[in-house]
C-alpha cells in the first residue's frame, strides 16, 4: 500500500470519546465554509457517496470567501441561523483555515479562540428542534506546487497550514467535536501526485483534487462509504471473495471465466474523465482481481459492455473496473445530486439578490421573485425525495473472455 494510504489508515479522524458515528440515517446535514466548501456543492463527489450508503439530506452553505468572522451577504439575506433552522439540521461540517492561515504563527491563537465561539454559537441551538447540532471541523487541505512564480513561498504556507491544522485538531478536542485532518494526506497525495496536478492554483482543488479528497472526508463521516469495491477471484480454483458485493456462480469454460456479481452496494463514482489518474489512487478505485489466470490477454465485460482488457499478470495486480454500467449509473446520480444542489441554489443564493431582498424587491420583477424562489425549494425537495428513495440490489453477468481463442 502506497505512502498516501498508510496515511489514510492513520488517526486523521477525531471523534468525540464514545460518540456514535457521525453522520447517520436520518440526518439533515449543513457544509458551511470557504471555497473549499462551496466547491463540494459544485463536484458532488462527497455528497454522492454519503447519499448512496445512508438516507440523508444534505445543504451545501459554502460561499466563496468565508471565513469564521467575516461572512459578507447581500443586504437583508437570510440569517445563517434561519437556514439551519428551516433545514432542521443534524450535523454541521464547518471548512475553514485556509484564509486564516495567512495571518501565519501570530494569527493562530485569535483563529483558536474564533473556532471556540463558532463552536459555542452553534451548541447553543437546536436546528432541529430537538438537540443541538453535531459539528465536524473540516482542516484545510496542503498547499500545492506549480512554479516558483505562481505558487509562491511554498515552504512557509505548508508550514502554517500545518500549524492551522493542528491548531483545529486540539480546539476540537477540547470542546469535544469531530474533526477532520485533511491537511496530512492531501500533503502526501499531492507530493506523489508527479505531473498531473491536483490544484488549478496551489490551494483550490482540481474535479480529480475533489474526487479523491471526497473519498477521504466520507470515509470518516460514514463507515464504509469512501470504501471501493475490490473483487478477487482465483480461476484456478473458481472462488472469489469482495466486499460490498456478492460473487457467485463461478463457470470455468477453456480459458474463459463467467460469474455473477450482485451489487449489494452502489459503486463508488469513477474518477472524472479528461485527466489521467495517478497510480497512488488505485486503492480508490473499484478494482478486479483475478489469480491464476493462463498466460494471455483478457477482456472483461458486464452485461455484455466491455469494461476492460489487460493480461493475466496485470489482472492479478488489479485492473480499474469504475466503466461498468453500475457505474455509469453512480455518475447519472451524482448528476442528480448536482442539479438538487443547483435548485436548492438559485433559492438560497439567487443571483439578483437586489430584487429579492434589496430595495429592488417591490419592483414588478421583485414582487414576483419570491414565489419562484419557492419553486426552485420545491424542485429541491422533489429531487432529494427521489434520491433517498431505497434501490434494489442488482445483479449483473460478468464475463472475462480470453482474446486470440
Amino acid at each position: 500500500m502506497n505512502r498516501l494510504f498508510l496515511l489514510i489508515g492513520a488517526a486523521f479522524f477525531a471523534a468525540p470519546a464514545s460518540a456514535e458515528s457521525v453522520v447517520r440515517d436520518g440526518d439533515h446535514i449543513a457544509i458551511v465554509g470557504n471555497t473549499f466548501a462551496d466547491q463540494l456543492r459544485i463536484n458532488g463527489y462527497m455528497e454522492t457517496l454519503l447519499q448512496q450508503h445512508a438516507d440523508i439530506s444534505l445543504r451545501n452553505l459554502g460561499w466563496a470567501g468565508d471565513t469564521l468572522t467575516q461572512r459578507d451577504r447581500p443586504t437583508n439575506f437570510p440569517s445563517e441561523e434561519t437556514t439551519l433552522t428551516e433545514q432542521k439540521t443534524d450535523v454541521i461540517i464547518a471548512c475553514f483555515g485556509m484564509s486564516e492561515s495567512y495571518a501565519g504563527e501570530p494569527g493562530i491563537t485569535a483563529f483558536q479562540k474564533n473556532l471556540k465561539d463558532f463552536i459555542a454559537s452553534h451548541k447553543a441551538k437546536k436546528y432541529s428542534g430537538e438537540t443541538a447540532p453535531r459539528l465536524v471541523l473540516v482542516s484545510p487541505i496542503a498547499y500545492d506546487y506549480h512554479s516558483s512564480s505562481t505558487t509562491p513561498d511554498y515552504a512557509n504556507r505548508n508550514k502554517d497550514l500545518k500549524a492551522y491544522a493542528a491548531a483545529m485538531k486540539e480546539t476540537a478536542a477540547e470542546e469535544e467535536v469531530a474533526f477532520i485532518d485533511l491537511y496530512t494526506p492531501t500533503r502526501a497525495m499531492l507530493d506523489e501526485a508527479g505531473e498531473t496536478k491536483l490544484t488549478t492554483n496551489g490551494i483550490h482543488l482540481t474535479p480529480l483534487g475533489y474526487w479523491a479528497v471526497s473519498h477521504l472526508i466520507a470515509s470518516q463521516l460514514i463507515e464504509g462509504s469512501g470504501e471501493p469495491w475490490k473483487l478477487t477471484i482465483d480461476a484456478k480454483s473458481k472462488s472469489g471473495t469482495a466486499n460490498d458485493v456478492d460473487i457467485s456462480e463461478i463457470v470455468a469454460e477453456k480459458k474463459n471465466l463467467y460469474f455473477s456479481v450482485k451489487e449489494t452496494t452502489a459503486a463508488s463514482p469513477s474518477p472524472p474523465t479528461g485527466q489521467t489518474t495517478p497510480s497512488l489512487f488505485a486503492a480508490q478505485r473499484d478494482t478486479l482481481v483475478i489469480e491464476n489466470l493462463d498466460p494471455g490477454e483478457y477482456t472483461l465485460t458486464v452485461d455484455g459492455l466491455e469494461i476492460a482488457t489487460a493480461n493475466h499478470a496485470e489482472w492479478a495486480q488489479g485492473v480499474a473496473i469504475d466503466s461498468s454500467p453500475a457505474h455509469t449509473e453512480a455518475e447519472a446520480f451524482r448528476a442528480a445530486v448536482n442539479d438538487k444542489n443547483l435548485q436548492f441554489l438559485y433559492n438560497w443564493k439567487a443571483l439578483n439578490q437586489v430584487h429579492i431582498v434589496g430595495e429592488r424587491k417591490r419592483s414588478p420583477s421583485g414582487k414576483s421573485l419570491p414565489a419562484e424562489q419557492e419553486k426552485f425549494n420545491e424542485l429541491a425537495k422533489q429531487q432529494e425525495k427521489a434520491l433517498r428513495e431505497p434501490r434494489e440490489p442488482k445483479t449483473r453477468q460478468w464475463k472475462l473472455i480470453a482474446r486470440g481463442l
